[in-house]
């Protein structure tokens, strides 16, 4: 299960996942663009993805995907967030809770449901996205801070209370990444300059340049599969050099 797969780096794991014979599960908040993405990943890797509409900051929508679901749930990776940009006095009461009932409130929930159907088999896997900001200073970056800490604390608890009943829980902090949530950005806030502020956004990891959707993949890939096996409550940073070549 993959929730946020529609598009950016949601749809990647989504993709690969299904690439490598995984029996996917492409969630999303709305239902036609999940069943396009999900048909997509079906015609570019022969794998099985379905679509599926979700809310993940409703627990009564939460609930009723997961009970859609029979057998087990081996992987579940939390992938759904937005953001928001504003320092502390510039972000709103809305502003705070709406990230909060998506990235922090969508990403309990999900776990919270997807972890008796792992209890019931002995095994699970779970991957929540958090981001550099949740260990790093980032200006303008209050509430989406705030949500990817917390993120990143949940992380680690529930490593922790399952270690021993055969379920894992990581987080991958990725520094920025290059997807369409960027380029829709860019093109909102900064008409015309859109070239030059995808420059000033590279040049933030001293790689000089952004991420790609496929690189994250490829890390969740790993870290959800059995070759991981021994890695649980890590916090992996993807980063470009962010935090140790600066």
């Amino acid at each position: 299960m993959v929730t946020g797969a529609a598009s950016g780096i949601g749809f990647a794991i989504a993709q690969l996942f299904a690439s490598q014979g995984a029996n996917v599960f492409v969630i999303d908040l709305n239902a036609e663009r999940s069943n396009a993405a999900a048909t997509a990943i079906k015609n570019k890797t022969a794998g099985t993805a379905s679509g599926l509409a979700c809310d993940v900051s409703s627990e009564e929508s939460v609930q009723m995907i997961f009970a859609e679901i029979t057998g087990s749930i081996d992987i579940l990776v939390n992938c759904a967030g937005i953001a928001h940009v504003g320092n502390l006095q510039s972000t709103s009461l809305d502003d705070f809770e709406r990230l909060f009932a998506v990235n922090v409130r969508g990403t309990y929930l999900c776990m919270r449901a997807a972890i008796p159907a792992m209890l019931q088999a002995g095994r699970g896997t779970i991957l929540n996205l958090a981001s550099v900001a949740a260990t790093a200073g980032l200006p303008d970056r209050f509430a989406y801070s705030m949500t990817k800490g917390a993120v990143l604390s949940m992380t680690l608890s529930v490593a922790k209370d399952y270690i021993t009943q055969g379920i894992r829980c990581n987080c991958i902090s990725p520094a920025r990444v290059h997807t369409p949530f960027v380029d829709g950005f860019l093109a909102e806030n900064y008409p015309g300059r859109e070239a030059e502020m995808m420059q000033r956004l590279a040049q933030s990891q001293p790689i000089g340049r952004m991420g790609t959707p496929d690189e994250i993949a490829m890390l969740a890939l790993y870290l959800c599969s059995d070759a991981a096996s021994f890695v649980t409550g890590v916090d992996y940073p993807i980063d470009g050099g962010f935090f140790n070549l600066r």
